[in-house]
């Protein structure tokens, strides 16, 4: 840069070590420069060869000012469109103090329970509002989208499947369920060998061979069905019964556990959250209480801590792919917390009160809308509704008047076919958008109106029949906060429960917890951004495709591939779409009984979950005793299962924090027997500037931009997984069944949104654009650097399991401490939980290995902090010393009681054989900024034991007040 440039460079305030810092650390790891350190890390064989190449970077104002002018060729016109996505209304408090509030969306997923009160309440907040509404007595914590929560229905009922359907395999879809969620059960339904038959429902023949059925309530086209008489004769048939629901309309129409479904799902979208061009969304899945252990997702619970105190955690994790592995039904790791947060905040912030208001208005316009379009000649076809209408014309050339000038007044309805229309209202519709919607086709068709609209209808003009009569979401929760003042203070109050980014480093391995810039998440907040709908016109969004355009080249660049999809939405999202991409492939060349992948045993658990999902059988491959892939086991297995092979799937650097000097024969021995590399892209933070997937041989990878390239995790999602493919893999990339995008042999949709979770690409985006090649080649070598100076600092206390064969890790690495079981009968556990005391949250526990923590500090950490975390580490090892000196009881001693809550502390009685300063406050640093746990350690059995999985009873939260 010039001398005219701005002096502040993004690079600078993202890596969180300067230039002193930076030498003082070299100097402690035992090299003279970062060049040595990367030279002597990352083998030569796989280092690029050319600097990358990007566009300059942009200062953070410059960025701002670029990104307002993109925005500016966004058109935001009022949508009508539907199809599960609708204007809403964020409740100021909500959007200010939790969607743009750093203290809840730079949270990690929950595992550590005891610093995770406040979301976990939040979410149990979530799962009461999806019980209480669909009637149902269980949910979970929110799913990626409506269309995936759809497709884990399908499984999960395949895999329920009773002796009497043992051989039962077409899974039955109305024709009027929503058409993304039809083109995703397509993609998920071939490889597992379920058989999809879309049709009428009121045809609807219940053949031996159907094991399951789903329909829409109310439909695509706005209908609203009575399902209960076709539940009844599904169910004498031990057919299992699925609903996607609108969930606000369940404020007014008989929810579907009243008439007999198995399962309930949908989108939250309208509870507050923007529609952002399609997501993020959370989208729930309640179902019977005899199907918890198959339930796909987190689950929230309430257990007790050590004092017998009422504490949650997530519940029945033996369920999850991280444990179960290929025997998993679903591949789910990431959720939608943030947006599941949102949305139940909507419900505790509005109340019953105001949920029902809210869903009658919008009936009610919707009555009058279409009473003052019948008074014109124009004819609704749909006889039950709540906020969509199905208006039918006489010909093709009327339906083109009507859009003509509808865009003139910058209006999007949606054009079912030649001569239908339709129209969903929606919370921000007014009484003036009815006049213009009618006025719209009273000009276009040229009918005469009489006056304007008003209030008249004053009654809901849906069938006793279909109306609600349970009441939902009485707990106290969503009926006690109704000023703004007292909002405040409980999102607040649950804030203050949970460690962030705030609070201190995130070290978890496999997770990277970097920085979440300010500027980056902007905006995501701008209308510009925030209120487009996904399904309108492409020239309304000419600003998000220049983004998406843009960061698909550089993702491309980066990764050294030819083309890259935005539409997964989700780490496990992208292996999946990925090893479709692959299939789809090998059927193309008539390869179609390829489907062996082999899986090193380092594996994370969404590996062999994804692949199994993709109709694969994974075969497991040894890892050897420095953590590298057993290459003699490599090529053994990849010849064996030679005719077969489909694909390897390979994290690189792999699991154990090493960059693997074999890689790229590993490649060469998959691609000599027939098959394609898969690159998990978990671990590509310590892979850009310095080399690529495509050099080393990778033909598909999946990015996690919620890890390398700065989205927050947001408390366990959103999350975007991104494909990048080489160029023979670029013509099956996912297509959409709305909007041609894709390759020329795209395989069905995997979202149900076109570009994934549009609006936080923007996040992506605006890191990439600020901090150029040098600042991302800059921000892998510190990354790199982070995690040796943390080797070098704690190596001499916590033997490293594994290292390169100069004896440096990558950007993470994995501390044994299996011998202080033996030594001092301190568990892994033990260290994790007392890590809180000191403000910390643990690192990966008993991941990849059990008995040990992965440590990932990011590059965005300074020395400061690292040393902080390292001196507490080595006061932890000074704890386990005195127990196994005998100093310290193995029994009672600080680590076994941790963490110390402020109550413990502050008690009367205190019996154990240390002192209270010991317990909270064991160094300087603590009593300076204390962070306290709110709950002491949480007993998990216990929960599972007696499952309870929303808000507690009136009488039992009453009893716990008084307490």
């Amino acid at each position: 840069m010039n001398n005219f440039g701005f002096y502040d460079k993004f690079v600078d305030r993202h890596v969180g070590p300067n230039e002193e810092e930076i030498s003082k650390m070299l100097s402690a790891i035992g090299v003279s420069s970062l060049d040595e350190l990367i030279d002597k890390t990352v083998p030569s064989s796989i280092r690029l060869k050319e600097k990358l190449q990007l566009d300059p970077p942009q200062s953070e104002f410059e960025f701002m000012n670029h990104l307002k002018q993109i925005a500016g060729k966004n058109k935001v016109f009022k949508n009508y469109i539907g199809l599960g996505y609708y204007p809403t209304i964020t409740p100021g408090v909500v959007k200010r103090n939790i969607l743009e509030n750093p203290g809840w969306y730079t949270q990690y997923t929950p595992y550590q329970a005891e610093i995770s009160q406040g979301r976990l309440e939040a979410l149990l907040n979530f799962q009461t509002m999806i019980i209480d509404l669909t009637a149902m007595p269980i949910a979970n914590a929110s799913l990626l989208d409506e269309t995936t929560a759809a497709a884990e229905a399908m499984t999960m009922f395949y895999s329920l499947r009773k002796t009497a359907k043992k051989n039962a395999n077409v899974f039955w879809v109305s024709e009027e369920v929503f058409p993304q969620t039809i083109d995703v059960l397509k993609t998920r339904c071939e490889p597992l060998g379920i058989k999809l038959r879309i049709g009428n429902h009121k045809k609807l023949e219940l053949t031996d061979d159907i094991y399951g059925i789903l329909v829409q309530y109310p439909s695509a086209d706005g209908e609203v069905y009575d399902y209960s008489d076709l539940f009844k004769q599904a169910e004498a048939k031990s057919i299992l019964k699925a609903v996607a629901a609108d969930l606000l309309s369940l404020a007014l129409l008989t929810p579907p556990g009243e008439f007999g479904a198995d399962v309930v799902l949908g989108s939250t979208q309208r509870f507050g959250v923007p529609i952002g061009y399609g997501g993020p969304h959370a989208a729930y899945f309640a179902t019977r209480d005899e199907f918890k252990r198959q339930i796909p997702g987190r689950i929230i619970g309430v257990s007790v801590d050590s004092k017998g105190r009422r504490a949650l955690r997530m519940a029945l994790q033996t369920r999850e792919q991280h444990i179960k592995r290929e025997h998993a039904t679903s591949n789910i790791c990431t959720s939608q917390v943030l947006l599941a947060i949102m949305a139940g905040m909507y419900a505790v912030y509005h109340g019953p009160k105001g949920i029902k208001a809210i869903a009658d208005r919008i009936h009610r316009l919707t009555s009058l809308l279409e009473q003052s379009l019948k008074s014109i000649g124009i004819n609704q076809t749909n006889k039950n509704y709540f906020d969509t209408l199905k208006i039918e014309l006489s010909s093709s050339d009327e339906v083109e008047k009507v859009k003509s000038e509808a865009l003139k007044n910058e209006i999007n309805f949606r054009y079912i076919s030649e001569k239908e229309i339709g129209i969903s209202l929606s919370e921000q519709t007014t009484i003036n958008d009815v006049n213009q919607i009618v006025k719209i086709f009273s000009t276009a068709l040229n009918r005469n109106i009489n006056g304007r609209v008003n209030n008249a209808v004053q009654q809901i003009v849906n069938p006793k029949s279909l109306n609600r009569n349970s009441s939902f979401l009485t707990h106290p929760v969503f009926n006690s906060y109704y000023s703004e003042t007292e909002m405040l203070r409980y999102i607040k109050g649950l804030e203050k429960k949970d460690l962030s980014l705030t609070t201190s480093m995130i070290p978890l391995g496999s997770c990277t917890m970097k920085l979440n810039a300010s500027t980056e998440m902007f905006g995501i907040s701008w209308p510009e951004f925030a209120e487009l709908h996904p399904f309108a016109p492409l020239d309304q969004a000419e600003g998000y495709l220049q983004i998406f355009k843009e960061l698909e080249n550089d993702l491309a660049k980066m990764t050294g591939f030819n083309s890259v999809s935005l539409q997964p939405n989700s780490g496990a999202a992208g292996e999946y779409a990925g090893l479709m991409v692959i299939r789809a492939y090998h059927k193309s060349r008539g390869d179609n009984h390829r489907n062996v992948v082999l899986i090193p045993s380092s594996a994370h658990g969404t590996n062999p979950a994804s692949a199994v999902m993709a109709g694969s059988k994974v075969v497991v491959v040894k890892c050897d005793d420095h953590g590298n892939i057993d290459a003699a086991d490599l090529k053994t297995k990849a010849e064996q299962f030679k005719e077969n092979l489909s694909a390897l799937m390979v994290t690189y650097p792999s699991t154990h924090g090493v960059f693997e000097e074999a890689i790229i024969e590993a490649c060469k021995i998959i691609h000599q027997n027939g098959g394609q590399v898969y690159m998990d892209g978990a671990n590509l933070n310590a892979q850009l500037g310095l080399t690529s997937p495509g050099f080393i041989g990778a033909d598909v990878c999946h990015l996690n931009l919620h890890k390398t390239f700065s989205i927050p995790h947001g408390g366990g999602g959103p999350g975007m997984g991104p494909i990048a493919v080489a160029k023979h893999l670029s013509p099956f990339l996912p297509g959409h069944p709305l909007v041609k995008v894709g390759g020329e042999k795209s395989i069905t949709a995997v979202a149900a949104a076109l570009w994934g979770s549009a609006s936080v690409l923007i996040i992506s985006y605006a890191y990439i654009k600020m901090m150029g090649a040098e600042g991302l080649t800059h921000a892998t070598k510190a990354a790199i650097l982070n995690a040796n100076y943390i080797q070098a600092k704690l190596g001499k206390y916590y033997p490293v399991l594994y290292t390169g064969s100069n004896g440096f890790v990558a950007h993470e690495m994995i501390l044994d401490c299996r011998q202080f079981k033996t030594s001092a009968s301190v568990e892994v556990d033990d260290i994790a939980k007392r890590l809180m005391d000191y403000g910390f949250h643990a690192p990966t526990v008993s991941f990849p290995v059990p008995g040990t923590l992965m440590i990932e500090p990011t590059e965005s950490e300074s020395l400061y902090e690292l040393d902080r975390f390292c001196d507490v580490m080595i006061a932890i090892r000074k704890e386990i010393e005195d127990v196994e000196k005998g100093i310290s009881d193995k029994e009672d001693n600080p680590l076994k009681n941790s963490p110390h809550t402020l109550e413990d502390v502050v008690n009367d009685v205190w019996e154990h054989s240390y002192s209270r300063e010991i317990a909270a406050f064991p160094n300087a640093q603590v009593r300076l900024n204390k962070f306290w746990p709110s709950v002491g350690r949480v007993n998990n059995a216990y929960g599972d034991r007696n499952l309870v999985c929303s808000c507690v009873p009136i009488n039992e939260y009453i009893e716990e007040t008084i307490k």
